[in-house]
């Protein structure tokens, strides 16, 4: 059976791929669709649902200063919405993480991670992400664990205060 479900869906991917002109090789991707790519991202930041009413949104930052705010819940602005800051305010939010151990912490501190400490339920959690042109560093924050560090909270804010998410969230 799922040898089955394999080969119909690699027939729906070919059926679905272009096809390439007679002359061979496939036609180069036009200018329109690599305007279109969005570019890769600095900073990310999303707050997840608790039990109440926490604003519930993503945010990207791209290394020259592109918004994109997407919000689900509880939020003033649901849906998409897009700004634009300088590129410079970028360049010192990723100082401002670096400054502040953003890179040293914890990959997670999330219910049974060595990095939690005491636990308390129905606290929202704050997904980072950010890259400089020497590394990256994901961390997943449950707002329940009592050993995070203060530093990265204030850095979550840092992001939100650069990116501008109170124009959208209402808070």
């Amino acid at each position: 059976m799922i040898r089955r479900a394999a080969l119909l869906l690699g027939g729906a991917v070919v059926a679905c791929a272009p096809r390439a002109p007679a002359g061979g090789d496939p036609p180069p991707p036009t200018a329109d669709v690599d305007a279109a790519a969005p570019a890769a991202p600095a900073v990310t930041l999303e707050r997840t649902p608790c039990l109440g009413t926490c604003p519930v949104y993503q945010v990207t930052i791209s290394r020259a200063g592109a918004v994109r705010f997407l919000g689900t819940h509880h939020v003033a602005h649901p849906g998409e919405a897009r700004a634009e800051i300088p590129a410079a305010r970028v360049d010192s939010l990723l100082g401002a993480l670096e400054a502040g151990g953003y890179f040293g912490f914890a990959d997670a501190y999330v219910m049974d991670s060595p990095a939690c400490g005491q636990y308390a339920t129905d606290s929202p959690t704050v997904i980072t992400s950010a890259r400089t042109d020497r590394r990256s560093k994901t961390i997943r924050h449950d707002y329940g664990c009592s050993a995070a560090p203060p530093e990265l909270a204030r850095l979550e804010r840092l992001i939100d205060d650069v990116a501008g998410t109170d124009r959208w969230t209402g808070r």
